[in-house]
């Protein structure tokens, strides 16, 4: 069994370990809900308030030009791009998840229809993450077209003649299990759909290629492992075989050939550009750029396959001290073993408790978080995180199962967010 002393020598030997210093983590927490929400990077409060009282208060509308706040979304998306194998020019960061697959899926129904019209089903996991489901359902109910459910096993079976895009969460949220993108996508391409991949909990976690997968379109998040705190604007990647093929359906003025021509009829930018829409949150982008550049500090330490081999490293640890120290206790492990076929989150289910369980763990400053009906679900960010502290987060957890903690009163009362 690995020892307390045995972790602390991992971490002293660890070449990532400075990278934490990069956080303003809270003393006495251990933080496992980075796939939630990333952490406060140190540099962020400066950065913005530098933001709102130079560029703002002293420059005025003129930042928009001094201050580079227009080009902005081009600027982050670029430096989005190498984590998700794209390349510069075709990722903007801009608006949420839910709209970028709005106007993601509205543009791969509208390729669809064009190329091959009898084509009118949507596929996709039946566990996929619900804002994802529910974006599919409203706009299946627009176009007349059918929203397919399946398992995860069943995907290769459903990709019928009838399918028009298939829709995946790269990572799932709810368990961790992570597809073989390029797999999957070579699939669907030979059913004659077109793939489209929610990077939500893949970016800056796991390793991404979307050119060598040959995916049509991403989306993905920037609060969760990209740092850029909550709300942070979302991105959207088109593959360039497809970008200037057709309009998005939110034509604002962000995505104008030339916004300031103010011309009456709409004229979308070349590329990625027209996947804009309104004016774009200068402050939260902003907040972006600097979760963006923790992760930048590990391309000298060895960017993402450094992170990846600690990720998997801390999450092997996990699973191995909750099956010897919480033998018995009624958890199970729901995360798939297989390093190929995890993400960097290991989920525990429960058939009792599981709520109250995680909130006795926060109340003891080990931060995850729950998912319905019986998860436990906890996060592992390389960056910041350390073997001790996985071996602290078991021991909070034995602890709480053998004292029977979580049933306490104040545990059992749910709030509004899990």
């Amino acid at each position: 069994m690995t020892s307390l002393q045995d972790c602390r020598a991992l971490d002293a030997v660890d070449p990532l370990r400075p990278l934490r210093d990069l956080f303003a983590l809270p003393a006495g927490v251990i933080y496992l809900d980075g796939n939630s929400l990333g952490p406060l990077p140190r540099a962020t409060a400066a950065r913005v308030a530098r933001a709102v009282q130079d560029e703002w208060g002293e420059g005025l509308i003129r930042s928009w030009n001094s201050a580079g706040w227009f080009e902005l979304p081009a600027r982050i998306g670029d430096r989005i791009a190498p984590w998700i194998g794209a390349a510069a020019g075709e990722v903007v960061a801009t608006d949420t998840t839910s709209v970028n697959l709005y106007k993601v899926l509205s543009a791969a129904l509208t390729l669809a229809a064009q190329d091959a019209p009898r084509r009118r089903v949507v596929v996709s996991e039946r566990s996929n993450f619900p804002t994802d489901l529910y974006i599919a359902q409203a706009l299946c109910r627009e176009r007349g077209c059918e929203l397919r459910l399946v398992e995860a096993e069943g995907i290769a079976a459903a990709l019928d003649a009838g399918v028009a895009v298939l829709l995946l969460t790269h990572v799932n949220y709810r368990t961790g299990a992570m597809h073989a993108m390029a797999d999957v996508t070579a699939r669907a391409h030979a059913a004659g759909a077109l793939a489209i991949w929610d990077l939500a909990h893949s970016a800056g976690a796991v390793p991404v290629d979307l050119h060598a997968a040959d995916a049509d379109f991403a989306i993905g998040c920037g609060y969760k492992y990209l740092n850029g705190g909550p709300g942070a604007p979302a991105f959207a990647w088109v593959h360039p075989r497809h970008a200037d093929r057709f309009w998005q359906p939110l034509a604002g003025w962000w995505g104008h050939e030339a916004p300031f021509a103010f011309t009456p009829e709409y004229r979308p930018a070349p590329g990625i550009a027209r996947y804009l829409c309104g004016t774009q949150p200068v402050l939260s982008m902003t907040a972006l750029g600097c979760g963006l550049e923790t992760l930048e500090a590990s391309l000298p330490l060895g960017g993402m396959a450094a992170l990846r081999r600690k990720s998997l490293a801390l999450t092997d640890l996990f699973i191995a001290l909750v099956e010897q120290r919480c033998a018995g206790a009624g958890l199970r492990l729901v995360t798939p073993r297989g390093h190929a076929d995890r993400g960097s989150q290991v989920c525990l289910a429960r058939d009792t408790g599981a709520y109250a369980l995680v909130q006795a763990l926060i109340a003891r400053g080990v931060i995850g978080d729950y998912r319905a009906p019986d998860i436990l679900r906890f996060g592992f960010t390389p960056l910041y995180l350390g073997f001790e502290d996985v071996w602290q987060a078991v021991e909070h957890l034995r602890e709480v199962l053998a004292t029977g903690e979580w049933q306490r009163e104040e545990f059992n009362r749910q709030q509004a967010v899990t």
